[in-house]
């Protein structure tokens, strides 16, 4: 009788493991929101100038390589740390950008939505040494662009145009994730 319950259960195990990733908002619905958030990023978006492009860390490609190598899950693992990131990124004081702030609120509604969503498809809540790393460029552009240039509208626009970069690449990330596995 013990044996069968530990066969049941590691039955289970198995099979949850197995089916740990299946998560149907991997296909449209994350499309869908992710078309809304380049939308109101780019409503969000003015003519001004950025400033010179040395003036911040440049664009982690690498990590975003990194990352479409890893297993799926680490995948999602990245996409939530940078939906996170974008998030706490913009609760910073935007008042110089002159933006909505419904607008704002509603992309970090989408955004917010989005980390949620991708979270619940996880097993497990792990870090892993690219999310690490993608912590620490976010720690950078907050430091070395907003807070450096005051939370000015030239930095602010910088970070925007970053930022819509991210959103395209965890598209990318996410959209390489079958969404039943």
């Amino acid at each position: 009788m013990l044996r069968m319950i530990f066969s049941a259960c590691l039955l289970l195990c198995v099979l949850g493991a197995a089916s740990s990733l299946s998560c149907g908002w991997l296909g449209q619905k994350f499309t869908q929101h992710s078309e809304t958030s380049f939308m109101l990023l780019d409503s969000m978006g003015r003519a001004e100038d950025a400033g010179p492009e040395d003036a911040h860390p440049p664009f982690p490609y690498n990590l975003y390589e990194q990352a479409s190598s890893v297993s799926d899950e680490d995948k999602l693992a990245v996409a939530v740390q940078v939906l996170r990131e974008v998030f706490a990124l913009f609760e910073e004081d935007y008042s110089a950008a002159s933006w909505e702030e419904s607008t704002v609120d509603n992309f970090l509604n989408v955004v917010n939505t989005q980390a949620d969503e991708l979270s619940s498809c996880l097993v497990s809540q792990h870090r892993t040494r690219i999310t690490r790393k993608m912590h620490v460029y976010f720690k950078r552009l907050s430091h070395h662009v907003l807070q450096h240039r005051s939370h000015s509208v030239a930095a602010w626009e910088l970070v925007r145009n970053q930022i819509k970069l991210h959103l395209i690449r965890v598209h990318q990330l996410v959209s390489s994730v079958p969404s039943a596995l």
